[in-house]
């Protein structure tokens, strides 16, 4: 009898990533168990505990790859500041339950801090580099205010049809420059 081949443990952890993530936009996170992944994913539970020490790493694995995701995505908007605005804000829409995971969910993700993992790294660069000031600060600041906007509108406690106007004035607003919407030197 020949030996069994080992377990292509990078494939297997791409599918348990990707079933996550397909729950957690459809159903929630609260859809999102070891139980129900292994079932999802025609495999026992011990089956997905040698990729994943618990649903925790899960989490952190999706939040992970979502902050990979967008780094992309605001790399891919170009170096203009409302591109940036608008791809942040567009990623945050078209992936809550991914959104979710990077920034609401209890994490063991190291944010602001010396071993922050590359992907966050790079995602908060993305925005750093369109409101860039000597500490980080302002892009923090950037940050916080995009994140807000894309929480709050997630949320539906904004006005339906003003995306696209609030994320103007978010860029002007951070960017030092004048005017709101239907004021002189306004759009």
């Amino acid at each position: 009898m020949s030996p069994r081949p080992a377990p292509d443990l990078s494939s297997r952890r791409e599918q348990v990533l990707a079933a996550a993530r397909d729950l957690a936009e459809s159903e929630g996170w609260a859809a999102v168990t070891v139980r129900r992944l292994a079932a999802t994913l025609g495999v026992t539970q011990p089956v997905l505990y040698t990729v994943f020490a618990g649903r925790q790493a899960v989490v952190d694995a999706v939040a992970l790859a979502g902050f990979a995701d967008l780094a992309d995505a605001l790399a891919a908007a170009g170096a203009s500041p409302p591109a940036r605005v608008r791809a942040y804000l567009g990623f945050a829409a078209a992936h809550p339950g991914v959104y979710e995971a990077m920034f609401s969910l209890p994490s063991g993700l190291p944010f602001a801090a010396e071993d922050t993992p590359e992907p966050m790294r790079r995602a908060f660069a993305g925005v750093q580099e369109v409101f860039p000031d000597g500490d980080g600060t302002r892009a923090e600041v950037a940050w916080s205010l995009l994140h807000g906007l894309a929480t709050l509108e997630a949320g539906g406690r904004l006005r339906a049809g003003r995306a696209r106007a609030r994320s103007e004035l978010a860029h002007r607003l951070l960017a030092g420059e004048p005017g709101e919407p239907g004021e002189p030197g306004g759009p």
